[in-house]
């Protein structure tokens, strides 16, 4: 669901900095070659991750749901001189495409991809965290908050993507499906959650953002 009209979104892209010549191209590919694009961050959205990531400077960042590698490669424009960033997917046809155009770009010694279920390896992961992108599976965003939270430095940031499910979160919790209650829930704890503070972006299909305090 778009939250406004293509022509006031096609307005906020061109009053946006560029993707570069790399993500478009990701951008162009996904759409010829992979099911679902819609799933892909795109132009103004990896602008915002990009952004985020800058001011942050994250020397370790976790995303979970790696897709086609364009919100890690925009996420990774911020890394530290010294970071890394850790995507994690279980799908090994689109965690091949995101490393072939990672491959072509200089963040190639910077993110690794896991390919495997993020639920067992979070737990694996030594360091602390300072950002952290959640865009898989829906049922289990509460289970990734739960798994990263206390790992998070104070001051690190959650960012999950698609909270807003194509605008079926307001509906009453008896009509709503298995994924959108899940979402709903996982709203509903971290606004509950005096660790945090948080803001909901209506930014294409919502995006929570969460601060360890």
């Amino acid at each position: 669901m778009e939250f406004i009209t293509k022509d006031l979104s096609d307005y906020c892209e061109n009053s946006t900095s560029p993707e570069s010549e790399i993500l478009s191209q990701l951008n162009r590919e996904t759409h010829l070659k992979v099911v679902s694009p819609r799933m892909l961050s795109g132009h103004l959205q990896g602008r915002f991750l990009s952004l985020i990531s800058k001011l942050q400077q994250p020397k370790l960042i976790v995303e979970i749901g790696t897709y086609t590698g364009y919100s890690a490669l925009c996420l990774a424009e911020g890394l530290h001189q010294d970071g890394k960033l850790i995507s994690i997917d279980v799908n090994e046809e689109t965690s091949a495409f995101a490393r072939s155009f990672i491959e072509k770009t200089d963040y190639t010694d910077k993110i690794e991809l896991v390919l495997g279920d993020a639920k067992n390896y979070i737990p694996t992961i030594e360091e602390s965290i300072d950002l952290v992108f959640i865009d898989a599976d829906k049922k289990n965003y509460l289970n990734y908050y739960h798994l990263v939270i206390d790992q998070l430095n104070q001051g690190g940031l959650i960012i999950a993507d698609n909270v807003l499910w194509s605008g079926k979160i307001t509906m009453p919790e008896t009509d709503m499906d298995k994924e959108t209650f899940a979402l709903h829930q996982f709203n509903q704890f971290v606004q509950q959650d005096d660790r945090v503070e948080n803001l909901l972006l209506p930014i294409r299909d919502g995006l929570m953002v969460v601060r360890k305090k």
